[in-house]
């Protein structure tokens, strides 16, 4: 694996990514979770140390699967993830095919993703 150095955060990143897009299971007509733990797993085996997720990623679900396959590996893994996307609110009108979608405020909706990410819920807290 070739890795390259992520801006100047000091950090080193591989050059190929894991998507975590369809490990949320909401757009791609679900995705079983085993299968899902495995793929993540057999990436950081092969040396593939950044993830991209996002809270979006069915709903959630990317990220506890995320969450749950780098259990023990935390340390291992560059998370890339965005914010913004706001689906456990009223407040805003964009429609979205599974629940309501809304872009908040961004400092506020920063805020609400991080305090809502399951993946900082892993083993070190990060």
């Amino acid at each position: 694996m070739k890795y390259r150095p992520l801006g100047q955060s000091g950090l080193e990143a591989s050059v190929v990514a894991f998507g975590a897009w369809a490990v949320g299971g909401w757009f791609w007509g679900g995705a079983d979770e085993q299968d899902s733990l495995k793929a993540i797993r057999r990436a950081l085996d092969v040396g593939i140390t950044l993830i991209d997720t996002a809270p979006a990623y069915g709903l959630g679900h990317s990220e506890e699967i995320v969450g749950k396959a780098i259990q023990g590996r935390r340390d291992e893994v560059i998370l890339a993830t965005k914010c913004g996307l706001v689906w456990h609110t009223d407040r805003g009108s964009t429609a979205c095919w599974t629940g309501r979608l809304t872009l908040g405020n961004p400092p506020t909706a920063r805020a609400t993703t991080l305090q809502s990410s399951r993946i900082r819920h892993s083993p070190r807290g990060y």
